[in-house]
């Protein structure tokens, strides 16, 4: 049976222990219509099945250190004892750009799901976690980013009625690993 919990900082090392990897067997070819003008097309374009693993350096919690922690919600699920799902969202931090000034914004930091337990509606109850909190902090939007090659992801926020705000192509140009990503910004409102 799966199990719920809000978290705070002294279970980073188990939320840190369940993996954050994607099975990318497509991506999401941008097409732009008239430079852009006339909009674009998005189309799905398989290729050949890796693991993208978001936590190979091993610094997704060690990251949040450098941020005062004081606005950010932290949940958990836990199947017995064991860690299988985690979520983040931020809000109300000096510092933090994806927040872009704003004290309405909440920003999905973080949303994992081993991959054993995917497909179980872990995610969805994190996700809805996440939303409710950011509601009883007053916010009235979220901002959530994820690749072009996360489809699975592409499709869940979609699902959840969040609206595509922004198109980066050169977002991670500076990261070889993911220079060839394109980030895409989505927006939901609470």
């Amino acid at each position: 049976m799966i199990t719920y919990k809000k978290v705070d900082r002294t279970y980073f090392p188990q939320y840190n222990s369940i993996p954050m990897c994607i099975n990318v067997e497509s991506y999401y070819k941008i097409e732009k219509i008239n430079r852009g003008l006339g909009g674009f097309n998005f189309i799905e374009i398989s290729v050949e099945p890796y693991i993208k693993d978001f936590c190979s350096d091993n610094k997704t919690v060690t990251q949040w250190e450098r941020f005062d922690l004081t606005n950010w919600a932290f949940f958990m699920a836990f199947d017995g004892k064991r860690p299988v799902g985690a979520v983040a969202v931020a809000s109300r931090t000096k510092g933090l750009n994806m927040l872009s000034g704003r004290n309405d914004l909440a920003v999905l930091w973080d949303i994992r799901v081993d991959e054993i337990y995917k497909n179980q509606g872990i995610g969805q109850t994190l996700f809805d976690m996440v939303v409710k909190w950011s509601r009883e902090q007053g916010l009235t939007q979220m901002k959530i980013e994820c690749q072009n090659n996360n489809v699975p992801a592409i499709k869940f926020y979609h699902k959840q009625g969040a609206t595509l705000s922004a198109i980066d192509e050169y977002a991670y140009n500076n990261e070889p690993k993911c220079k060839h990503e394109t980030m895409l910004i989505w927006v939901l409102d609470l």
